[in-house]
Order: structure tokens, then C-alpha cells, then sequence
């Protein structure tokens, strides 16, 4: 299992985001987290990718604890480990597509963080907007980019948060087919977070959440 979750709780002052939510999901599948907004199912991801502390549970990560993790080593957990695409694309204005893409791996510690940005930018289809800037691309040409950044240093797990609800129905539907076929290219595991039905029966499996529960 590269995720094995169980009894996982949440609890923000007085209300309960989580109410004990157990998730296993297998090296190289592709699951749908799917619920309703206010179902806990981006919660579910923060705590899975290590962004939010769970208040009680087991959570295991690529073999990791990340319940016992401190911030930083949590921050060193996530590096080369977890890929995650997220609705709004979160590209740096002021860098072209390829150093958005190349400066993350570079500090990193990546010695071939250059050539492994323009390789996964040619593999998404933006070979030729290599240096144009986030404000002349469009939201999909966007979205490409921001998988290939978390693309870019291999994870073996890779998270996508409403990947398309910036996009419109056709460019969402290119932009899902691009994250499939790179993630089978690259064998990683896929966790798809919607409210999107028709999205995550895409997937090989979708847990459905409510109210903080698996349902």
C-alpha cells in the first residue's frame, strides 16, 4: 500500500472535519476521493500530503508515519515523494514555464532539474511555450504546466484537487486525459479529489465521502 490510513480524525476548534475516515489505496492505482463540498475530502488530502496535521489516527504514507513526522521532516517526506495538482494552476507570475517548472526540482537538490523540465513540458504538449510566461498561456496551457511541476520529480504519488474546476468542460476533459497518460507513463499512484462524478468514475476505484465519512 503506498497510503494506509486508518481511523483518521480532524478537529478544528469545536467541529469535526473528520470523524474517523480509513482509506488503504495500492502502489500505482487510481482513486477518486469524491464528495460534495464540505465532505472533508481536501482535508483528507492535507493530511495525507503532510500540509495538515490529523488530530488522532494512523497515517501511513509511502511507508512513511506521517503522524510522527515534525514539519520539517514532513516538508523532506513530501520532496520527490508527492506530486500534487491543484485547481488554481499557483504559478509564479514572474517565471517563464520552464523555470517554474526546473526551479522547484533545482532547489530541491535535482542536478538535472533543467532537462527534466523542458523533457516533461515537451511531454505535455508545451514544447513551444517553453518561455512564455504564466499571463500568455491559457488556464489549460496553465494546468499543463502545473502538471508537468509535479510531475517533474517523479513521485511515486500524485494528488489532484478539483484539477479542472478553473477550466471549461472541453479543455477539463484533454487536461484529465494528459494526467492519466502521464501517470501511467510514469507508473505513479493517482488520488483524484472532485465533486465530479463523471471525473472520478475514470478512475480504477472511488471511495465516496460525507460529512467527514466514508460512505
Amino acid at each position: 500500500m503506498v497510503i494506509d490510513a486508518s481511523n483518521v480524525t480532524l478537529t478544528l476548534g469545536e467541529t469535526a472535519i473528520l470523524r474517523g475516515v480509513d482509506l488503504a489505496v495500492r502502489r500505482g492505482e487510481s482513486v477518486a476521493l469524491l464528495g460534495a463540498s464540505g465532505s472533508g475530502k481536501s482535508s483528507l488530502m492535507a493530511i495525507l500530503t503532510g500540509l495538515e496535521r490529523a488530530s488522532s489516527g494512523r497515517m501511513l504514507v509511502d511507508r512513511l508515519d506521517f503522524g510522527s513526522l515534525g514539519e520539517d521532516d514532513l516538508a523532506r517526506a513530501r520532496r520527490g515523494r508527492i506530486g500534487i495538482v491543484l485547481q488554481a494552476f499557483h504559478l509564479l507570475p514572474t517565471m517563464t514555464a520552464r523555470e517554474n517548472v526546473a526551479v522547484p526540482m533545482e532547489l530541491a537538490g535535482l542536478s538535472d532539474a533543467w532537462e527534466r523540465a523542458e523533457a516533461e513540458l515537451i511531454a505535455v504538449g508545451l514544447g513551444h511555450r517553453l518561455d512564455h510566461y504564466p499571463t500568455q498561456l491559457s488556464g489549460g496551457e496553465q494546468q499543463r504546466v502545473a502538471i508537468a511541476r509535479a510531475l517533474g520529480p517523479r513521485p511515486p504519488l500524485v494528488f489532484a484537487d478539483e484539477p479542472t474546476g478553473n477550466l471549461d468542460t472541453t479543455t477539463g476533459a484533454a487536461i484529465m486525459d494528459l494526467l492519466f497518460e502521464r501517470r501511467a507513463a510514469l507508473g505513479a499512484t493517482l488520488v483524484v479529489i472532485t465533486h465530479d462524478r463523471t471525473l472520478a468514475e475514470r478512475c480504477d476505484r472511488v471511495v465516496t465521502l460525507a460529512d467527514g465519512r466514508v460512505v
